[in-house]
């Protein structure tokens, strides 16, 4: 051949991968995966022991100037995270963990040395803890190699934790430094995420797909800039500003059956994808506080604690359906509720042909939990805080300690009501062969409830009758 069409089909060649660096919708989903650094063993750069996580962190910033005050400036650390007006009161307000109330441990104020195990810093244990202390970030908790390293009380290392050892072992995130939080969320293995447990740690194909047959990490997903992890959990966030999905990597049409492909506007791809959770690990599905205090039931992590009440797990789960625009309503603090039915404190939002709604599965998590019967508020009561309700069971005194921490008065007047949790799922994704079928939705006793999502019946019912 002679050299000047060499040099053409050359060319050519580089124009075509400079197209592909674009990563068009065609493009395989490995395009979009993150590539890592090879590992740099930092053993010799902590070649002394280390007394305590704060000097850790300290040593760490010799190189990495910038990361703590990355970190910082996080949800992770701030445990708060978007901002939304609140309804009643017209300001605009941030919202997260640090002052939301939820239907399982219900609130962190008085209870911050307990709840702060999985706070990404050190030493967050009253009202007064120091956001703006850089040696305050926990850099091991996510960079463990060792697998040896826990959090104790307050974010603080446990004691018998060979600081040195893991500082040596640092490398980028794995799953299990996520799921070291994300998997016991809630106080227990299972408690809060239906589709979160120990088995992603070490998953096979069906536990899900990506993390089993393709071996990603969280962070191919959920990585971000600057230590701005990406992602939304909906029980603290109210809206999909920095969160991820399906389509940042897989096409927004991606079957070959264009019957399939059509589904994709009012379906979402979790609701096929994901036809049911807590498939090896059971979940906490009912939460009971009203029980609690009972001296005569024994002790059983799955069916009752004196000091948290009766709860219900259930495994290999059928989700909830429901639409689902991103957003979602929450209960805020100072809210009054209508004790005579559920309460809803992160509603879905969205309804049959509404903006962006979709049909998405999601874990129900249902609760009994104490509120003020005269002012119709709910209150988190101090629990595993000095004097709180874990400590002399009075549920009077928990109330109040609790109201006063967070602005709030209590009448004595107390009283339990329903609350309901919606969980969207999306891990535990199961192989394309796994999921769900025309007939698992569409035939007479089918998964959806068709009236309730808006249509007269079956929308493939013969003759359009469900439209």
């Amino acid at each position: 051949m002679p050299k000047k069409v060499l040099v053409i089909v050359v060319a050519a060649v580089v124009v075509i991968g400079g197209f592909l660096l674009l990563k068009p919708k065609s493009a395989s989903p490995w395009d979009k995966i993150p590539s890592y650094r090879p590992h740099l063993d930092h053993a010799s750069f902590f070649p002394d022991p280390i007394a305590s996580g704060q000097e850790a962190t300290k040593q760490c910033l010799t190189c990495h100037p910038d990361s703590s005050k990355e970190v910082m400036a996080t949800a992770h650390f701030q445990w708060l995270g978007d901002t939304m007006q609140n309804p009643r009161t017209g300001q605009e307000i941030k919202v997260g963990k640090k002052n939301l109330i939820n239907n399982f441990c219900i609130g962190i104020d008085g209870n911050w040395p307990s709840c702060t195990r999985c706070h990404a810093g050190y030493g967050w244990s009253d009202d007064k803890y120091d956001f703006d202390e850089q040696t305050n970030v926990d850099c091991l908790v996510c960079h463990d190699r060792t697998g040896t390293y826990k959090k104790g009380p307050s974010g603080m290392p446990a004691k018998d934790v060979d600081l040195q050892a893991v500082a040596k072992s640092v490398g980028f995130p794995r799953r299990d430094n996520c799921g070291g939080c994300h998997h016991y969320g809630g106080g227990g293995l299972g408690v809060k995420h239906g589709d979160l447990d120990a088995t992603l740690d070490n998953p096979n194909d069906y536990d899900d797909v990506h993390m089993g047959r393709h071996n990603m990490l969280c962070i191919d997903c959920h990585g971000g800039k600057k230590h701005q992890i990406m992602g939304k959990g909906y029980s603290v966030s109210v809206n999909p500003q920095n969160g991820i999905a399906c389509t940042d990597c897989h096409e927004e049409k991606p079957h070959a059956d264009s019957r399939i492909n059509d589904h994709t506007d009012a379906v979402a791809c979790q609701t096929c994808h994901i036809p049911t959770f807590a498939n090896r690990v059971p979940t906490k599905m009912v939460w009971d506080w009203s029980k609690a205090g009972d001296d005569s039931r024994k002790d059983d992590v799955h069916n009752y604690l004196k000091i948290k009440g009766e709860f219900v797990y259930d495994s290999a789960v059928i989700p909830a359906y429901e639409w689902f625009d991103m957003t979602v309503d929450r209960y805020l603090l100072g809210d009054t509720i209508d004790d005579t039915k559920m309460v809803d404190l992160n509603r879905p939002r969205g309804q049959r042909g509404s903006p962006g709604a979709k049909i998405w599965p999601f874990k129900l998590h249902l609760a009994k939990q104490p509120y003020d019967k005269e002012s119709k508020m709910l209150i988190p009561p101090v629990t595993a805080g000095k004097g709180g309700y874990w400590h002399e069971f009075d549920w009077d005194k928990a109330m109040g300690m609790g109201a006063k921490l967070v602005g709030l008065e209590y009448s004595g007047q107390l009283g339990f009501v329903e609350t309901r949790m919606h969980w969207p799922l999306s891990h535990m994704v199961v192989p394309a062969e796994q999921a769900l079928q025309c007939n698992d939705c569409h035939s007479q006793g089918g998964r959806m409830d068709w009236k309730a999502l808006g249509y007269g019946a079956d929308p493939m019912d013969v003759g359009g009758r469900g439209k």
